[in-house]
C-alpha cells in the first residue's frame, strides 16, 4: 500500500512540473536580436530608385532576421569601439530611440546590446495611430488657425492604411543635447528623427519590405504606454511589413 501511494504522489508531482515551469503568457522578456547581415540588399542607387511609401501590407509576419537587420540599419551601432551609430545626430546626442510595437507588446530597441527591452505588454498597434479629433501638430505646436473665406476644394482621401505587422515609434529625447534652447533642441530632434526615418525607408526598399513615415500619432496614448518623460517627444510612426 505504501509503495502504491508513493508512486501516485511521484506521478502527481511530475504532472505539475510543466505547469510550474511554464512562463506566464503576458510576461515579456528581453529579446536578443540576431547579428545584422551587412551584405544583403540592393545597391544604394537601386534602392533609391524603388523607394516608395505604401499604404497596404501583407498579413505575413516580419521575420526575426529582417527585424534584427532593420533596427540595426535604422539606428544601430556600426562602430562598436566608439559606440557610434548608423544615423548621425546633432552633438552626437544619439537622442532618437526606437520603440517597437508588436503583437505581444511594445519594446525599446537597445542599440548597445542589439536587443529589445520590454516596455508594455499587450497589442497596441492599432491604438497608437492618431484618432479623429486629436491634434496633428508636432511637439509643442499650437492648434491650426481657421482659414478665412470659403474652404479650398479637398483632394479625394487616399483611404485608411491597412494594418502592418509592426509599428515603429521614433522618439527624440531632447535632454541628451548638451546645449541649446528648448526650441532649438526640438528642431535638432526633428532633424535627427528624419535621418533615422530615411535609414528605415532605404533598408525597406533594399530588402523588399514596405513602410511609410507617418506624423499622425496618438501622442498622449504613446506617452502613457511608454512612460515617457517631459523631454521625450514621439516624432514619427513607421508601419513595417511586406508589400501586399
Amino acid at each position: 500500500m505504501k509503495t502504491a501511494s508513493l508512486k501516485r504522489s511521484v506521478f502527481a508531482a511530475l504532472l505539475l512540473l510543466p505547469v510550474l515551469a511554464w512562463p506566464h503568457g503576458q510576461e515579456l522578456k528581453t529579446i536578443k536580436l540576431n547579428e545584422p547581415n551587412k551584405t544583403r540588399g540592393l545597391p544604394v542607387m537601386e534602392a533609391l530608385s524603388v523607394r516608395a511609401s505604401v499604404r497596404e501590407w501583407s498579413e505575413k509576419d516580419v521575420s526575426f532576421q529582417d527585424l534584427s537587420d532593420l533596427l540595426w540599419a535604422a539606428n544601430g551601432i556600426n562602430r562598436p569601439e566608439i559606440k557610434k551609430r548608423t544615423a548621425a545626430s546633432a552633438q552626437n546626442a544619439q537622442d532618437v530611440d526606437i520603440y517597437v510595437f508588436m503583437k505581444d507588446g511594445a519594446y525599446l530597441y537597445d542599440a548597445l546590446e542589439h536587443a529589445l527591452v520590454p516596455v508594455a505588454a499587450g497589442d497596441h498597434r492599432d491604438e497608437i495611430s492618431m484618432r479623429p479629433g486629436s491634434s496633428p501638430g508636432g511637439p509643442g505646436s499650437a492648434p491650426p488657425a481657421k482659414p478665412e473665406g470659403p474652404p479650398p476644394p479637398q483632394a479625394k482621401p487616399a483611404g485608411p492604411l491597412s494594418p502592418a505587422p509592426i509599428q515603429l515609434i521614433l522618439v527624440s529625447d531632447i535632454s541628451r543635447f548638451r546645449a541649446g534652447t528648448t526650441e532649438v533642441k526640438k528642431e535638432w530632434g526633428a532633424i535627427d528623427t528624419g535621418i533615422v526615418s530615411q535609414n528605415i525607408a532605404l533598408f525597406c526598399a533594399a530588402t523588399g519590405m514596405a513602410t511609410r513615415p507617418r506624423a499622425s500619432i496618438n501622442r498622449d496614448l504613446v506617452k502613457s504606454l511608454l512612460k515617457l518623460t517631459d523631454t521625450q517627444y514621439p516624432m514619427l510612426n513607421h508601419p513595417i511589413g511586406y508589400p501586399k
